[in-house]
């Protein structure tokens, strides 16, 4: 396929195991903040102190289509459409104290996201040798949730983090692709990080000890164009 990449246009799609995760900001001196009852229902407690807040990634996949368009002899601009599935979760090390007695509690909030990403991204490419060829990528998406707003509390005692519907993301990648007789398939690992701060403060402990809450996503893709 020696003159694949002169084409002005040409279609494909990806599929790509994700990471999903956040940079956590928690509010100032937070260990020192005294946390009622009422702002925690299923603990049990006199008082509480939230010591930490921290975010553990979970593996997610992705599936999506590509339209690449070639700018010059090495540059394309690609608009990646795509659907993640994915999964964060927020660790919380909490001390309470109840009656006299000290406990340290660590308990853990899942997050579940769906987005619909629309990234515009431009891809550089080197000097093809023989059927390879190295590139960088990087642009900006805008990511919409579509799980944010689902798992909506069952009753007082279960609270549930809710995050923010809209985000928009830097991303930058790098990746290589090989040319086969009937198309080029590529490897290529991504980062993006998010602008927006995503938390939803509700006046509970696990909301309001969070300053700010920033996306960021990994992703493995293998693109068949």
């Amino acid at each position: 396929m020696p003159s694949y990449d002169e084409q002005l246009f040409h279609p494909g799609f990806f599929l790509g195991i994700n990471q999903m995760l956040f940079s956590v900001k928690t509010v100032d001196s937070l260990p020192f903040i005294k946390w009622e009852q009422e702002q925690s229902p299923d603990i049990f407690a006199d008082s509480l102190f939230v010591q930490s807040v921290t975010s553990t990634p979970t593996p997610g996949f992705t599936i999506g289509i590509v339209a690449n368009l070639r700018v010059a002899k090495n540059l394309d601009f690609r608009f990646v459409p795509s659907l993640s599935f994915g999964e964060r979760l927020l660790n919380y090390n909490i001390l309470s104290y109840d009656e006299g007695n000290t406990q340290v509690i660590e308990t853990q909030k899942s997050i579940t996201s769906t987005t619909v990403d629309f990234p515009f991204l431009f891809k550089y490419k080197s000097k093809r040798l023989n059927n390879m060829r190295m590139y960088v990528l990087a642009g900006a998406k805008y990511s919409l949730d579509l799980a944010s707003q689902k798992k909506a509390q069952k009753n007082s005692s279960d609270i549930t983090v809710k995050i923010k519907k809209h985000d928009i993301a830097l991303e930058a990648g790098a990746g290589v692709d090989f040319y086969a007789d009937l198309f080029k398939f590529g490897i290529e690992l991504k980062m993006g990080y998010g602008f927006f701060n995503m938390i939803k403060q509700e006046g509970n402990l696990y909301t309001d000890s969070i300053e700010r809450l920033n996306s960021k996503v990994f992703m493995l893709s293998f693109t068949f164009e």
